[in-house]
């Protein structure tokens, strides 16, 4: 079935983004690029009231379109940098500060190409999702980002690709996963056409895993991830975008 009504389905997933009468939920991103994702996200989230927010968009990249689009709407806007500290350490404190400040609840990469500290990976244990282009753990690890990704599925002779929220420990690509969507590759795609395909899933599934830890349904069990629920799962055959 056909996703049609794009409104519709931002206030489909966001009546379920509730924090059930508690604090604001606070989501810093960190993004490399031009953070479609982070766009995303953002008219996810305000499509409709809720109790989270996006409360700072950090990069490593001082031109990153993503700072530009967070200062367009007024979040806060961080260029964060290893090359501004004179060690690792200074630099994590920094991260660590900035996250602290805006009473961080969950942090969300959307295409930030840099591994974070283990200093921040400890602080925020099972509260760091990362958005991967592609079905891990296939193609997954160092060096597989954007259209290297999308070169090596193709390459493989892959039937199908898609886009994995994961959670992220101190090796790339290797925490549990969250959430997955497939797509098919066709025989004539390109890694451009693939990439453009699996940005479509993107921008639904991330703020998908989002609302799940939200509405606090996400729950880890001997290093796996448990879906306690998930209205928008259950009824999944209405949000399909690409068939």
């Amino acid at each position: 079935m056909h996703f049609i009504d794009k409104a519709v389905y931002y206030q489909y997933i966001y009546s379920n983004f509730s924090c059930k009468g508690q604090s604001l939920y606070n989501i810093a991103l960190f993004a490399s690029g031009r953070g479609s994702n982070c766009e995303a996200l953002y008219r996810a989230l305000s499509s409709r009231p809720s109790d989270a927010a996006i409360v700072v968009v950090i990069s490593n990249n001082s031109d990153a379109g993503v700072l530009e689009f967070a200062r367009s709407v007024h979040i806060p806007a961080m260029h964060i940098s290893r090359k501004q500290f004179a060690t690792d350490g200074d630099f994590a404190d920094s991260l660590c500060a900035t996250l602290a400040s805006h009473q961080t609840d969950l942090i969300v990469l959307a295409g930030y190409m840099k591994k974070l500290d283990a200093a921040v990976i400890r602080r925020y244990r099972h509260r760091i999702v990362n958005i991967h282009p592609a079905l891990l753990p296939k193609f997954g690890g160092q060096g597989m980002f954007g259209r290297h990704v999308h070169e090596a599925v193709i390459a493989a002779g892959e039937k199908e690709s898609g886009a994995t929220v994961h959670l992220v420990t101190d090796e790339f690509d290797e925490g549990p996963i969250v959430l997955q969507e497939r797509v098919a590759v066709d025989p004539t795609d390109t890694p451009d056409t693939l990439a453009a395909k699996v940005l479509i899933v993107e921008h639904t599934l991330l703020p998908r895993a989002v609302a799940l830890f939200v509405s606090h349904a996400i729950e880890i069990d001997h290093n796996r991830v448990v879906i306690t629920h998930e209205t928008i799962h259950e009824n999944r055959d209405i949000f399909d975008t690409h068939t």
